[in-house]
């Protein structure tokens, strides 16, 4: 078999586990994607090793189907930025700040503290810390989607929220890695922020002014689906700018582009034909590519006390750290859990910030392989927490919905 048909039977096997596993989890009551996580990890070398069956030779392909699943994750974050409006998240920058950065502080500190107490070396325990401040607003933007709440001030508190928390990782991490790496601090740790906020003005500055222009301009072209693809190439390309030259993750470029994608009469156009092909292909090989990069044989048995106690810091440290910032933040304890459950997940945004410690000796492979662990855990976990801590009913009768705009397509 040729290495093409091995790749389009392994993505045949892909999508219909993916599907069925997210039917089943909505059968349920749990939402689509904790199914398509689950099923991604029962493929993977944990148990059927879906990648190494034996009429599978090409050994490019777990690295083919993992960069599908980046492109997934890139259309779900535009996808979910497309469902916001620009004012309304700059109107709630009070608790994506606090949040973020609360959410980040806390468990970076504790994952310090953690390190320190239990013998490891000072790099260890903060590059421990570091990832387990980070957070990955994939998994639960997908649940915002799927519950129809993304719009609610929770969705946008929680959006808002991640991005603060990935630039702060971002400063964090860059900034050790250079003081450790004999670096000048002040002015490495200013040029890092520079780039950042180069980034920013740059993104929204063309969103604002340009892309408007350009999409009128396309739209009057007789060029098949232009403006659709012109949507993909700014998408891309605005990943692309947030990597490169803010070094912040391509998912905060591409759900920067769709919130000012969001800003055009071409919106629901947009929304209807990427919609489509992202979650009938690329959004569900991306979870379950989530899982086939997990194998559970290579964890310690010996450091399952370390894996739950690192676990418990990721999930207490976010849900007190965010949750506190959003009660500073006038939300109700309720909203304040939502949002804290919400930046549990640590993703592939964790998975990153291990594997650059790992890559530099900051950690250690024992280490790693927890912290792959705690990332699993935070990841699965995420979907139901998050459906159960929506799924409780106000106590007043009379307050009003979460949401007043919803989706009206089904993504499982």
């Amino acid at each position: 078999m040729s290495n093409f048909l091995q790749l389009i039977a392994l993505v045949a096997i892909i999508l219909v586990a993916a599907k069925f596993a997210g039917y089943l989890s909505t059968r349920f009551g749990q939402p689509s994607v904790f199914g398509e996580l689950l099923m991604g990890v029962l493929l993977g070398p944990s148990l059927l090793n879906l990648t190494h069956m034996t009429f599978v030779t090409d050994t490019h392909l777990p690295e083919i189907i993992a960069e599908m699943g980046e492109l997934g994750v890139l259309l779900l974050m535009f996808l979910a930025g497309l469902e916001l409006h620009f004012k309304d998240l700059t109107k709630n920058t009070r608790v994506a700040a606090l949040a973020g950065i609360f959410g980040v502080v806390l468990p970076v500190g504790l994952g310090i503290l953690f390190g320190e107490l239990t013998g490891l070396d000072f790099n260890h325990s903060v590059f421990l810390g570091l990832t387990l401040g980070a957070t990955s607003v994939s998994i639960s933007a997908q649940v915002l989607i799927e519950l129809k709440v993304i719009r609610s001030r929770v969705g946008l508190g929680l959006l808002g929220a991640a991005i603060f928390d990935d630039v702060l990782v971002i400063l964090l991490l860059s900034s050790f890695v250079a003081f450790l790496s004999g670096g000048s601090s002040t002015v490495g740790i200013l040029l890092i922020f520079g780039k950042m906020l180069l980034f920013f003005g740059l993104s929204v500055a063309i969103g604002l002014w340009v892309l408007p222009k350009l999409v009128r301009f396309i739209h009057k072209l007789s060029i098949s689906q232009g403006v659709t693809t012109l949507a993909i190439v700014v998408l891309l390309v605005y990943g692309l700018a947030a990597e490169l030259v803010g070094g912040m993750a391509a998912i905060t470029g591409a759900f920067i582009s769709g919130l000012m994608f969001a800003r055009t009469p071409e919106k629901s156009l947009i929304e209807t034909n990427l919609h489509s092909i992202s979650y009938a292909f690329f959004v569900p090989i991306f979870f379950i590519s989530i899982g086939l990069s997990v194998d559970l044989h290579s964890i310690d048995l010996n450091a399952l006390w370390t894996i739950l106690a690192i676990s418990i810091i990721a999930v207490a440290g976010k849900v007190i750290g965010s949750g506190s910032g959003a009660l500073l933040s006038k939300f109700s304890f309720r909203e304040s859990m939502q949002i804290g459950i919400g930046m549990i997940s640590r993703g592939e945004v964790g998975l990153i910030i291990a594997k650059i410690g790992l890559d530099s000796s900051f950690l250690s492979k024992e280490l790693f392989s927890s912290i792959i662990a705690m990332i699993l855990i935070t990841t699965v976990i995420t979907p139901p927490l998050l459906r159960a801590a929506f799924s409780e009913k106000p106590k007043k009768p009379d307050q009003p919905p979460v949401s007043d705009s919803i989706l009206s397509k089904e993504n499982a």
